[in-house]
C-alpha cells in the first residue's frame, strides 16, 4: 500500500543543514495499523509528511497504492491526495464553521453535490458517535469532540490511507482511549490502512500490529506486533517497551496477538 524508498529530508537552520530523515525505507502493507515511534525531534513527523508530499523528500521514492507521487503531476497529485487524509495534533477546525461544514468542506472542494456531501457527514458523524453536534460550532466543543470532527473530516473521501501525526498529545489520557477505539473502528470497519507517529508506547501498544521506531532520523528497528518473542535492539526501543500498557483495556481491541 505505502512503499517509502531511501527517503532523505533535510532542512536549513541558523546553524547549517538539519538531517530530519535519513535514508529511511518502510513497506506498509494494506490493513496495518503502523506505528511509528520516537522522542521529539526523531523525525517522526517529517516522515509521516512525506507520504503524502506535504513535505517533499531531498531524494527517494513514495509509492502509495502503486503511485510513485513525485512523478504525478500538480492536478494528479491533488487526486491521489483525496484518497490520503490526515489528522494533525491541534484539530485545525474552522473555528467560523459548524461541525457540519468543517466535516463537509474536503467533499465540496472535491465537487461532492450538496444532497450527497450531507449524506456523507452524516455517516462519517455517524460512525464517529457525534452526530447530535452536527450544528455546533468548534468553541462549544470538548477537546475530544473536535478531534472526532477531525477524524471525520479525514475520512469523509473515503481514503484508503489515514495518516495521524500525534492524534492524542492534545487530549487527556480518559479521550486518548476514546481516540484510539474509533481509529482501530475506522481500520476495522472501512478498511482503511492507518500510519500514526507517537511518541507513546502505550498508544502503539493498544492498536498498532507493526512498529518502527525512530531516533535522530533514522529507523533503528521495526517488527511486528504479533511477534511474542521479539525483543527489543535498540536502547530507545528497550527503554519504551519498559512502559506500562495503559490504553489497551480503554480500546478493548487486540491488533496484535
Amino acid at each position: 500500500m505505502i512503499t517509502l524508498r531511501n527517503i532523505n529530508k533535510s532542512f536549513d537552520t541558523p546553524s547549517g543543514s538539519l538531517a530530519a530523515v535519513k535514508d529511511v525505507s518502510l513497506n506498509i502493507e494494506k490493513g496495518d495499523i503502523y506505528g511509528i515511534i520516537g522522542f521529539s525531534g526523531a523525525g517522526k513527523s517529517t516522515l509521516l509528511r512525506t507520504i503524502n508530499l506535504l513535505e517533499r523528500p531531498d531524494s527517494g521514492t513514495v509509492i502509495v497504492d502503486g503511485k510513485p507521487l513525485a512523478e504525478l503531476s500538480k492536478g494528479q497529485l491533488r487526486q491521489e491526495r483525496q484518497g490520503i487524509g490526515m489528522i494533525f495534533q491541534h484539530f485545525h477546525l474552522l473555528n467560523n464553521l459548524t461541525v457540519f461544514d468543517n466535516v463537509a468542506f474536503p467533499l465540496k472542494v472535491a465537487g461532492m453535490p450538496k444532497a450527497e456531501r450531507r449524506r456523507r457527514v452524516e455517516e462519517c458523524l455517524g460512525i464517529l458517535d457525534i452526530a447530535d453536534k452536527i450544528n455546533t460550532y468548534p468553541s462549544k466543543l470538548s477537546g475530544g469532540q473536535k478531534q472526532r470532527v477531525a477524524i471525520a473530516r479525514s475520512i469523509a473521501n473515503r481514503p484508503g490511507v489515514l495518516l495521524c501525526d500525534e492524534p492524542t498529545s492534545s487530549v487527556d489520557p480518559q479521550t486518548t482511549g476514546d481516540i484510539l477505539k474509533y481509529l482501530a473502528q475506522i481500520n476495522r470497519q472501512l478498511g482503511i490502512t492507518i500510519v500514526l507517529v507517537t511518541h507513546e508506547m502505550d498508544v502503539v501498544r493498544a492498536i498498532c500490529n507493526k512498529v518502527a521506531v525512530m531516533e535522530q532520523g533514522i529507523i533503528v528497528e521495526n517488527f511486528s506486533m504479533n511477534d511474542q518473542n521479539y525483543l527489543p535492539k535498540s536502547k530507545i526501543a528497550s527503554f519504551l517497551f519498559k512502559r506500562d500498557n495503559f490504553y489497551a483495556d480503554e480500546v478493548g481491541v487486540s491488533l496484535h496477538g
